[in-house]
């Protein structure tokens, strides 16, 4: 397949930006290392006990990953776990037990589909998962099984687990607990949650493309499932005194290219609640068709939360944007509680179940702020504000709030907001005292016109020692996902929060920096999210690389000669894509574990997908790929990559530099053997910010 080259054609632009202005030395010209500015650590992860008066998150300062913990009423944050080293595992799902004294966690990341786990450190024994129990009093930390998902009954002290996509259990109460298969099922099991009174237990069975919402009765010990059909049961959730279990139905509709194209209508999907008592199942709500007929989830722990006076709090995209709505389920009736142009995730019910905390983007759309809003009434209030990013809330039982926050020059904390409305750093020790805050500036909006005319946000972080009169070498970087959006602060992904850290290096380091918010990600509503032609569905995104490339080499203080690009996974495809059809304009890029053929990747996700038998879609998604312009590609790239990657198969970069080796295109790797997609090793994020920063200095200055 030949196709043509694209050229770059002059159109009038325009851009607006805007700085929020830190105070700093007027003969400071400071610089920090890469070691000081990646320091910070990351919280993520918080979860409230069963009585709301205490709250564990995990934080990972520089690989090394710790659950911490606060206790009303005094809220002393204290570490309650001893990791002391990097050992490439990951940590996650916390959960409290039903007593409060004790908090389950997982250690170690999931296997691959051929069983492996991840061992970036290449342990001899290999990787595993485990079920770790932690003591809050004593500290005394035990690892109980291999496993994950822990869920504890509420009452008693049975845990259950997901091992090998079959539900396990174990009695944590015994001084050598053992666990024992407590089900069988065909398919994989999932999102488990116990019936308030701990007598059944609900759980998603996952078959491909259907999957139901089981009930295991533990006391007659069977199973059964609630009104199977053909369609895709998710999202259990029992009602306070567990008579009842709402749940989402999303209808089954074949796509020829189920990921990675737009699609902003299809099958309506709906809302369904089992009545025990009766012994009925019924539709209580169904989405209009149109604008909201597909079902798109929202960051948070539950998409289906059970409010007072019988409300279901879900997401739901009928204005063309991600708001929460309550639905009265005895009349049907629903009312959109988060009203306006922005997105509001992060939801959680309040302990009194009356209201919903969120955050949300509204009239601050390129940071995040919490809200509340009363269920019965719509009522919203916003409980914080200004230059920062806050998320995450959770609500305690005094009615104090505690949260993750950020701003363009603080990384990630985390904070409590008491009930006068005064907010304290609850763990200040998570932000070294040598972390650059007073070297770096927080970077500006940016409002610019892609190529095609779409208004495009970014962020654009200047040198600390900006001189408007002189000219700086430039990088772009672009996002992974797609379904992402950059802040104006520390992002709350761990992953982001990296590479806002490495951004800020690069302007450190004299560089111009530009974040590109393009079309397919998250923020601005679903026509900016559901863009036509973006991804495999003609690469409507390359319109605001090109206008971003064009908005930087235009500007008096940007050398227009010397402009590159970086990007991870999603953000690695973009990378490569302007390389490979504007190699004139971006002199050269790094490709962290991007997508180069559409085909391969969108396989990996859908086995079923043939490109032999969709050949039309398939010669649309190549089109769309870096691969199908290599005879234009003559920029130098470096390519990042680790080889039990699950998200993008290392095969992408494989034959990527097999085809820029043989045009004669210079590539630099970097290869982590038994590396996952997002680096579990910190060592490894310093590596590639180094070599990356080599690399750029090497072909941009």
């Amino acid at each position: 397949m030949k196709f043509c080259k694209a050229v770059l054609v002059p159109i009038f632009f325009t851009a607006s930006i805007h700085f929020n202005v830190v105070a700093q030395p007027a003969d400071s010209n400071d610089s920090f290392s890469l070691e000081q500015i990646m320091s910070a650590a990351k919280p993520s992860d918080g979860v409230a006990s069963r009585d709301h008066k205490s709250f564990a998150w995990i934080v990972n300062r520089e690989g090394v990953r710790n659950l911490w913990l606060v206790e009303a009423p005094d809220y002393d944050a204290r570490r309650i776990t001893q990791h002391k080293n990097d050992v490439g595992k990951n940590m996650g799902q916390p959960a409290f037990g039903s007593q409060g004294n004790q908090v389950f966690y997982v250690w170690g990341g999931p296997a691959n589909r051929s069983g492996e786990y991840p061992n970036p450190t290449h342990n001899a024994g290999g990787g595993n998962q485990q079920i770790h129990m932690v003591d809050i009093t004593t500290g005394k930390d035990v690892a109980l099984t291999h496993g994950s998902s822990p869920t504890p009954a509420p009452r008693g002290h049975r845990l259950v687990f997901i091992r090998g996509g079959q539900v396990w259990e174990i009695n944590t109460a015994n001084d050598d607990p053992q666990a024992k298969p407590m089900f069988k099922i065909r398919g994989s099991a999932g999102s488990l949650s116990w019936s308030p009174d701990a007598s059944k237990l609900a759980f998603v069975s996952y078959r491909g493309d259907h999957s139901y919402i089981g009930i295991y009765d533990l006391d007659a010990e069977t199973i059964r499932y609630l009104s199977p059909s053909v369609d895709q049961d998710r999202h259990p959730v029992w009602s306070p005194e567990g008579d009842r279990l709402a749940y989402i139905r999303i209808p089954h509709e074949k796509q020829v290219v189920p990921y990675f194209t737009p699609r902003q209508k299809g099958l309506p999907w709906s809302i369904r609640v089992h009545n025990f008592t009766n012994d009925t199942d019924r539709q209580v709500w169904k989405a209009e068709p149109g604008q909201g007929s597909v079902f798109h989830s929202v960051y948070a722990e539950k998409q289906l939360m059970w409010a007072e006076g019988d409300h279901l709090v879900f997401p739901w995209e009928r204005s063309g944007w991600a708001h929460l709505y309550a639905l009265s389920i005895d009349d049907g009736q629903v009312r959109d509680l988060t009203p306006g142009s922005h997105e509001a995730h992060f939801p959680t019910l309040t302990t009194d179940k009356e209201s919903v905390a969120y955050a949300s983007n509204l009239d601050d759309i390129d940071r995040r702020h919490i809200w509340r809003s009363d269920i019965i009434t719509g009522k919203s209030k916003q409980l914080t504000s200004g230059h920062g990013l806050e998320w995450g809330p959770v609500m305690m039982e005094d009615g104090h709030l505690i949260f993750a926050a950020s701003s363009g020059t603080q990384p990630a904390h985390t904070e409590l907001l008491d009930s006068q409305g005064n907010r304290r750093m609850l763990n200040p020790s998570a932000i070294p005292d040598d972390f650059p805050s007073g070297e770096i500036e927080a970077p500006g909006q940016v409002k610019f016109s892609a190529t095609d005319g779409k208004e495009i946000h970014g962020q654009l972080f200047r040198p600390f020692d900006y001189q408007p009169d002189k000219k700086y070498p430039a990088v772009l970087f672009f996002h992974g996902g797609s379904r992402r959006q950059m802040l104006l602060g520390f992002h709350y992904s761990g992953y982001y929060h990296n590479c806002y850290s490495f951004n800020q290096y690069l302007a450190n380091q004299g560089y111009m920096v530009l974040s590109v918010n393009f079309r397919s990600g998250i923020g601005y509503g679903l026509d900016f999210r559901e863009a036509d032609g973006f991804g495999a569905s003609g690469a409507s995104e390359f319109h605001d690389v090109m206008g971003a490339g064009l908005y930087m080499r235009n500007r008096d203080d940007v050398d227009g000669s010397n402009i590159g690009l970086w990007g991870g996974s999603y953000g690695g495809y973009l990378t490569a894509l302007g390389l490979a059809r504007a190699s004139d304009l971006f002199k050269a890029g790094v490709d962290l574990h991007g997508v180069h053929n559409w085909n391969v990747v969108i396989e990996h996700f859908n086995s079923s997908y043939d490109p032999l038998e969709y050949r039309e879609a398939a010669e649309t998604a190549f089109r769309a790929s870096p691969m199908a312009y290599i005879d234009n590609w003559v920029s130098p790239v470096m390519v990042v990559h680790g080889d039990d990657d699950r998200n993008v198969p290392f095969s992408e970069t494989v034959d990527l530099v097999e085809s820029l080796r043989k045009s004669d295109v210079p590539v630099k790797q970097l290869i982590f053997p038994d590396e996952v997609h997002g680096f579990i090793l910190h060592e490894h994020w310093m590596e590639t910010f180094h070599q990356a920063t080599s690399f750029f200095n090497q072909h941009l200055k």
